[in-house]
């Protein structure tokens, strides 16, 4: 063999081992938290109240407000991040100006969830008076999304041929008719995935929703989107690590931990679905 074709061989053992070790950690993770959850799910677990403080009774609650506050942050983030990444990559001049907004973007969605808690309290809670709320937290999870949505949604738009735009051009069609006959039916599925992998990524985010309006325990579902919410991160993370009784609270904790991960595994599953079934009935 020659030396070549010896660091070749090297270098794909090297990527298996990487890839056998990050697959053996996840799925002893996976078993761990399966083995020790499942003894805790049950109907009870998952449409009841809780009760005695947080030691009994169900998590119903929380999946209620996460699923609220996913709602709102999606409402923002998707709309906005697509249409602004059609701006930067089909109308927005390439120039030093607009090289410096996506360089902006691609840092933002590297800032700590943390940062994006505090300014959402200064913004949505102080400023704009929205109060610890379901809309607080999900305009502050619109905002750390918002990077991802818009960074993904560009890439996907980049993907498809300059000649399908061209093409349309030359036929006498407008730059919107272009873009929406001939560009975005190529580029939604890759628009759509990164969007709800962004949405999955925030809904177990913790530290921007408990500043923002999450609560540990209410004895009432919101009815409004300015109330407060349980919602699965912040629960689990009390559960885990501040409640008064950790020992009752453990098994209830795995539980937690085992619903909020199917339920993000479970958006992570739909963007899958969605990239399918639109590339698809792309090609039929």
């Amino acid at each position: 063999m020659t030396r070549k074709k010896i660091a070749q061989f090297l270098g794909f053992m090297a990527l298996r081992v990487c890839l056998y070790l990050v697959l053996a950690a996840l799925l002893l993770f996976l078993y761990d938290i399966g083995k020790k959850g499942g003894r805790t799910i049950s109907w009870e677990f998952l449409s009841k109240m809780p009760r005695r403080g947080m030691t009994e009774g169900g998590i119903f609650p929380a999946i209620f407000g996460t699923f609220l506050v996913t709602l709102v942050t999606a409402i923002l983030a998707v709309p906005m991040g697509m249409f602004s990444a059609i701006y930067l990559n089909e109308y927005a001049k390439q120039n030093r100006i607009t090289r410096l907004i996506r360089l902006s973007i691609r840092n933002l969605s590297g800032v700590p969830s943390i940062v994006y808690g505090l300014f959402g309290v200064i913004l949505f809670v102080n400023i704009f008076k929205f109060g610890t709320s379901i809309l607080s937290a999900g305009l502050t999870l619109g905002l750390m999304t918002l990077p991802w949505t818009i960074t993904a949604s560009e890439e996907a738009l980049k993907t498809v041929p300059n000649s399908y735009r061209e093409g349309a051009l030359a036929l006498g069609a407008t730059k919107w008719q272009s873009i929406r006959t001939n560009v975005l039916p190529h580029a939604l599925p890759g628009m759509l995935t990164g969007t709800v992998l962004g949405l999955a990524r925030a809904a177990g985010e913790t530290a921007p929703i408990m500043f923002t309006g999450a609560a540990f325990a209410l004895p009432f579902l919101p009815k409004s989107l300015s109330d407060q919410f349980m919602a699965l991160p912040y629960h689990l993370y009390i559960m885990a690590t501040q409640h008064h009784d950790l020992a009752k609270a453990r098994p209830l904790a795995y539980g937690t931990a085992l619903v909020l991960i199917v339920f993000v595994l479970g958006m992570n599953m739909i963007a899958v679905v969605l990239r399918y079934r639109l590339r698809r009935k792309r090609k039929a």
